[in-house]
């Protein structure tokens, strides 16, 4: 008996299994399903024929609809004998299609049919079956119970089983079987289109089921099965359309099918030569269209057509006419798949035979490059950032392709260059990642090595362009042509540039000339042959002919490297202007960018561009980075700033080249480090001195490196100057990583630095100064500590004695000062008494700058143009006190001057020297003070300790009896601060003394002393005393203030703008009360006055050591400075400033009244870029409460239009989040409502309605904000009109005068009629009446 089946409605009815009718249904819940099985099993191995049975079609359809009860073992039993019965039948089909009787071949379809629908239910009903096999599966444990021999084998069987049944090992077989089937001539057996597709669609449905599960598409070769089951039904099946809606819906529905469905549609347009599936799913995605608020589609779309034009780029070329809408698309990750997408067509574009081999169809496909790289190029102009940078990413990829693309290349570079600039770091990353890329793999190498000196490349072209225009002048003599034949040489030339690829001519050129001229030669000769009927025959010998087609030839060549130099230097150039914004890139906050823009410098660096330089300078700032490691975008560690920063040193300074000899190596690398501290300025150096001492620490710097520079410093040859400088600059860092360094050659030191060479050259001295203070060690002080590790030495050390001559010795060089400044340090640094040394010192300077002149000829035999510049600058003040030693001197000066200019410059030594040492005694008082506490601190230790306690009780004796009668220790800080305090400017035994009335006298009288260099050694050693003594400052300081005032040398102002900062650290109350005049000097013409003035204001407001007392203003006012410097350090201030509690906040008032009103009064447009920085800081809504009140009330007060709309601006700039500050802003209109008629105050109110609307607040007042907006334009037209009146009064105001004018004049000319004369004052009384 055969069953009835129609595979189209089983199908259907398939889709709800739940209510699926079975005639003979066998439940396995209630029945063993071995014994089903088997009989089933049985019957189709006898014959596959036996299918069409309802018994044993029912027992299949029964075990599959209640497969959850059916075990693992049994279903794969089933499995098996459905594929191989359904193989047989699928075997016995295609014998039998060979035979032309129709019926015979037709008796095969519906057993076909009922496997086909088995095996596609039990592809459904088998992920069921899966999780019961993971539920077999615990009993595997019990394996290790070895022990118990039963259970053992009970337990392996189990596991044994579990194993067995894996639904993913199946997969292959059963697809593998559907591949079979689909390779039946199914238009014999099925006769009708609908039952040809039911059976396609039931034979192609498993495939499309397991493509849904992503752990059985990561499997390779499952995901192959798939791939061929979908490419041969719609080869031979007509399944296309089909297959296109089974893919869109996969496309949509599942994620990770979007690679996979590219990488299934290549193959069928590979393996089986059918592309046009891809082609209906490209234009029915390009019709697509996706939202901006849409994510999860556009994602799993865009990589399906990234990975299609990757897999099968000239199938997406023909439609990208269609796919290119999708730039202008909603959805950003769209736009970035079409990026990817120009990105893999420029690329198969790029290595196609047409481009490679330079076939007729290059030009077309040039064409076609040029039209993709323009719209790349394009984007680089996106709104999404990720798009940006998805551009620059494509870019680079290109950059690896054979071709070179020389003009594209210097598109990108420019865009690149532009690009940073952008506001996204992400973008500008990308962009100096490509900038690295470009120079790494630039095509200006072939010829000359690979260097982008921009001096180098303009010489070269220099010379091209020159031996051209020789030669072009020379055939011009050598053949008689006119300028048509030369118009054709140059047509010529660029059609030759265009057909060849640059470099490869260049390439031939360059390696053989003569072969050039035989390869090129019969196309000139062609072309003279071709003038020959314009010039006279007889005037062209062979031989001229010969020789002008060689010529010509040599012409195209230097043409051709003259336009190859052009596009090197164009490029280099346009990197050269990139190279600000890089180095302003270093100190970015982003990690990722500071990484890359280092890369970009090391790598411009190798490449010998010319700015790359100052990037490599600037990146040793670098070296105070915190590193901590972070993760990058793409998920890659990010390696620290300061290790990247090392890293990049080592390999431009410190590696070793390979092919060198170890002791070069060794040459090298220390003149590498010499070479650093050439024209360093201070900062940099204080950077290279941290690196130095990290690779010293690290083990960086071999011990022959060491060696060598200690060669240079102590060679007895002469040698430039900054070279021996640079040696004991580096060996001085090197010693704050090891001490022994310095220690082990202090002989050298003295004999070199301190010695001849030392005198002659104050810098070396200077340096070698500092490198003796090494000596003390580099341990850091901790604060509080009473240790003090730094070592001390003997006062008989000849290190002293060398210091002492240095110091003494004759000289008149400005630097003289800075050696003398470390000179004084190194003795205070290492010395145990240095107050004795200095003791002698000064005396010796004073004999010296006070004794009698032998010869007053002698200085002039020298003279030194600076030294000598006489200051005549200011007023003199009145002079605060006179020293009688120093009334002689001045006298002296003032009548002989000629005469005493010997000693102006020994003068000044002395004063400086005073000044030093009488701060650094100061320092070395406070050392003393904690020698002594600490020696105290032991004593009483030890005490204890012999009194028999035990240290910890002691200690805490000891804090209970300090609480109750003070701590000792006060004693010692007291007896130290009276020292300071009356002794070394007052007591009757200091030698300081002495210098305090004739530094006051020396800088009170400039009309006496003139000279700048004694003006300025001066004023400093005074501003050094002032931090000695609060006495000695509270009587003096305001002679400093008015230096500071008066004078019109800004290196004096700029010192004692840094010297008011030491005194307000020392005695803060005397600076606090005259701090105004210190703000005076942010409005200094001097940049670097206002830049300390600012730094030292920063300093003492941030640290709490001046009040600030509504002089903020004047800082804010640095914020709008030309200087980007100064602006850059006032926005760091008020950074700072706003982590203060509310210390904006209570200054606002001043700060606004301060830049709108008054003398200090700043441009509207200053005002408002000022204002808009700081109310960026108030963020509280409490205090933005508290201003909008305060701002209102000020309406009130003021007459001036332009503050109203200040004011306004200033309300305009406030969050007004809370419903309190709306309230607070209506319940002020009656201050602001006159005002209203002024056009900005009306138009800021709108601006604060359109804010408070747009608040998401669940209390937002909305009734009152319309009715505040109704009054406000109430308001508004109502001063309106009273401004119209006021006008209309004027005017007939106006009209009446004129009217009075021209009677007036009548009465002149006729007799007037009273009628008028009686109505003119009429009207004047109307006009009176309306004023």
């Amino acid at each position: 008996m055969s069953v009835s089946f129609e595979l189209q409605d089983e199908l259907q009815a398939l889709q709800d299994i739940a209510n699926y009718e079975i005639p003979n249904d066998q439940d396995p819940h209630s029945n063993d399903p071995g014994p089903l099985l088997q009989q089933a099993v049985g019957a189709i191995a006898h014959s596959s024929e036996e299918i069409t049975d309802p018994e044993v079609f029912d027992i299949f359809r029964s075990l599959l609809k209640h497969s959850d009860a059916v075990a693992g073992a049994y279903m794969s039993k089933m499995l098996d004998a459905l594929l191989s019965a359904f193989g047989a039948q699928i075997d016995a089909a295609i014998r039998d299609s060979k035979e032309e009787d129709q019926q015979i071949v037709m008796a095969h379809k519906l057993p076909l049919e009922m496997y086909a629908f088995l095996v596609n239910w039990f592809v459904g009903a088998a992920e069921k079956v899966k999780a019961m096999g993971e539920e077999d599966a615990p009993p595997a444990p019990v394996k290790s119970r070895r022990g118990r021999g039963g259970k053992s084998g009970t337990s392996r069987a189990a596991a044994k089983k579990a194993e067995q049944w894996t639904w993913i090992d199946q997969i292959p077989g059963t697809l593998e079987l559907i591949c079979k089937a689909l390779k039946l001539k199914t238009h014999r057996i099925w006769v009708t289109s609908p039952e040809r597709d039911a059976f396609i669609t039931c034979l192609t449905r498993p495939a499309y089921h397991v493509a849904e599960s992503e752990q059985y598409m990561k499997t390779q070769n499952v995901r192959m099965h798939v791939y061929k089951v979908i490419c041969l039904a719609v080869k031979h099946h007509g399944h296309t359309l089909a297959a296109q809606i089974n893919i869109m819906q996969s496309l949509q529905y599942y994620e990770h099918l979007s690679e996979p469905m590219a990488e299934c549609l290549s193959i069928l347009a590979k393996e089986f030569d059918h592309a046009q599936l891809g082609d209906e799913i490209l234009r029915e995605i390009a019709g697509k269209s996706f939202s901006a608020q849409d994510t999860k589609g556009p994602r799993a779309f865009s990589r399906f057509l990234v990975r299609f034009s990757e897999e099968s780029p000239r199938s997406v070329l023909k439609q990208i006419s269609l796919l290119i809408d999708h730039l202008d698309s909603e959805s950003y990750p769209m736009r970035m798949a079409i990026v990817e997408v120009i990105g893999s067509l420029i690329r198969e574009l790029a290595t196609s035979e047409d481009m490679t081999n330079r076939t007729n169809g290059s030009n077309q496909a040039s064409k076609q490059l040029d039209g993709l790289f323009e719209l790349l190029l394009s984007r680089t102009l996106d709104l999404s950032s990720y798009v940006r940078s998805k551009v620059f990413a494509t870019l680079s990829k290109m950059l690896d392709l054979p071709l070179r693309l020389p003009e594209q290349r210097l598109r990108i570079t420019r865009a690149a260059v532009d690009t940073l600039e952008d506001k996204a770091s992400t973008v500008r990353k990308a962009a100096i990642s490509i900038l690295v890329k470009l120079i790494l793999t630039h095509p200006y190498g072939d010829m000359y090595g690979g260097d982008l000196s921009l001096e180098k490349w303009e010489e070269r072209y220099k010379t091209w362009k020159d031996k051209l225009e020789e030669m072009e002048g020379g055939i011009g003599k050598a053949v008689e042509r006119d300028q048509n034949d030369k118009e054709e040489v140059e047509s010529n030339v660029e059609e030759e540039d265009a057909d060849e690829d640059e470099d490869t001519e260049m390439e031939d050129t360059d390696a053989n000339d003569d072969g050039d001229a035989s390869s090129e030669k019969p196309k000139p000769k062609k072309k003279k042959a071709s003038r020959k009927s314009t010039v006279d025959v007889t005037a062209i010998v062979s031989e001229q002919e010969a020789l002008a087609a060689l010529e010509t030839n040599e012409i195209l060549a230097m043409s051709l490297r003259k336009k190859y130099c052009t596009e090197a230097l164009d490029f280099i150039r346009t990197l050269e202007g990139g190279m600000v914004w890089l180095t302003q890139l270093l100190g970015s906050t982003s990690k990722a960018e500071v990484l890359e823009s280092m890369e970009f410098f090391r790598v411009a660096f190798e490449y010998q561009l010319a700015s790359a330089e100052k990037g490599i300078k600037r990146m040793l700032h670098l070296i105070w980075h915190k590193d901590n490691s972070s993760t990058s975008e793409d998920g890659k560690e990010l390696k620290g700033v300061r290790s990247r920063l090392l890293e990049c040193y080592r390999m431009l300074y410190f590696d070793p080249l390979p092919d060198m000899e170890p002791k070069q190596q060794v040459n090298r690398i220390a003149k590498n480090m010499i070479e650093l501290t050439y024209e360093a300025t201070l900062a940099e150096l204080t950077s290279l001195e941290e690196m130095m001492r990290i690779m010293m620490e690290d083990g960086r710097i071999h011990h022959d490196v060491i060696n060598k520079l200690w060669q240079v410093y102590s060679a007895p040859q002469a040698l430039p100057r900054s070279q021996r400088r640079g040696a004991i600059i580096i060996l001085g860092m090197l010693a704050l990583s090891k001490r022994t360094i310095i220690s082990e050659k202090v002989d050298t030191l003295l004999k070199i630095g301190l010695g001849p060479f030392g005198k002659t050259d104050l810098t070396l001295a200077r340096y070698t100064c500092l490198a003796l203070q090494r000596l003390n060690g580099s341990a850091k002080k901790v604060k509080g500590s009473l240790l003090d590790k730094s070592l001390r030495m003997e006062m008989e050390n000849p290190i002293f004695r060398k210091l002492q001559n240095t110091i003494e010795h004759p000289c008149r060089s400005k630097d003289w000062f800075g050696m003398a400044e470390q000179a004084i340090n190194t003795i205070y640094a290492l010395g145990e008494h240095p107050d004795e040394l200095c003791n002698n010192l000064v005396k010796n300077l004073t004999r010296r700058a006070f004794a009698k002149q032998q010869n007053p000829e002698e200085p002039s035999s020298e003279p030194d143009i600076e030294t000598m510049e006489v200051d005549q600058e200011m007023e003199p003040p009145e002079p605060a006190s006179h020293a009688p030693s120093s009334t002689h001197l001045s006298t002296q000066q003032s009548s002989t001057s000629e005469k005493d200019l010997g000693d102006v410059f020994h003068l000044s030594q002395l004063l400086f020297v005073v000044g030093h040492v009488a701060i650094k005694h100061i320092v070395f008082l406070e050392l003393v003070e904690r020698e002594w506490k600490r020696q105290k601190d032991e004593k009483q230790l030890a005490e204890k300790l012999a009194a028999g306690g035990s240290p910890n009780r002691a200690n805490k004796e000891t804090e209970e009896l300090d609480q109750v009668a003070g701590n000792a220790e006060d004693e010692i800080g007291e007896r130290i601060a009276a020292v300071r305090e009356t002794e070394l400017l007052y007591g009757e035994q200091s030698l300081l003394k002495l210098y305090g009335p004739l530094l006051v006298h020396v800088c009170g009288s400039p009309h006496k002393f003139k000279n700048r260099t004694l003006r300025a050694a001066a004023t400093l050693s005074f501003s050094k005393f002032l931090c000695v003594s609060s006495q000695f400052c509270d009587q003096h300081h305001h002679l400093l203030f008015k230096i500071l005032e008066t004078s019109r040398d800004p290196n004096i102002r700029s010192n004692i703008v840094i010297a008011l900062g030491d005194v307000a650290v020392s005695f803060s109350n005397i600076i606090d009360e005259n701090s105004n005049e210190l703000y005076k000097g942010l409005s200094d013409g001097d940049l670097v006055v206002k830049k300390n003035t600012l730094m030292v204001l920063t300093h003492l407001i941030l640290n709490g050591m001046i009040k600030v007392k509504g002089q903020l203003g004047e800082m804010a006012k640095c914020l709008e400075d030309e200087e980007l410097r100064i602006s850059d350090l006032a926005k760091l201030f008020f950074k700072e400033l706003s982590t203060k509690d509310n210390a904006i906040y209570n200054n606002l008032p001043d700060v606004i009244s301060h830049l709108s009103t008054g003398d200090h009064a700043v441009e509207e447009e200053t005002f408002k870029s000022t204002m808009r920085y700081i109310f960026s800081f108030i963020e509280k809504e409490k205090q933005a409460e508290n201003i909008v009140e305060k701002l209102c009330q000020r309406f009130r007060l003021s007459e001036d239009p332009r503050q109203w709309r200040d004011i306004a601006f200033c309300l305009s700039l406030l969050p007004f989040k809370s419903e309190r500050s709306v309230k607070k802003l209506i319940e002020g209109l009656q201050f602001y409502r006159d005002k209203l008629h002024e056009e900005g105050v009306f138009e800021r109110f709108s601006e604060i309605l359109t804010k408070a609307r747009s608040n998401k607040s669940a209390n937002k007042p909305d009734t009152e904000l319309n009715e505040f907006e109704s009054i406000l334009s109430e308001h508004r037209r109502q001063g309106e009109e009273d401004q119209a009146f006021e006008k209309r009064v004027e005017g007939k105001k106006a009209a009446a005068k004129r009217k009075a004018t021209r009677r007036s004049v009548r009465k002149k000319v006729v007799e007037a009629e009273p009628e008028p004369i009686s109505h003119a004052p009429a009207t004047r009384d109307d006009d009176d009446m309306y004023v």
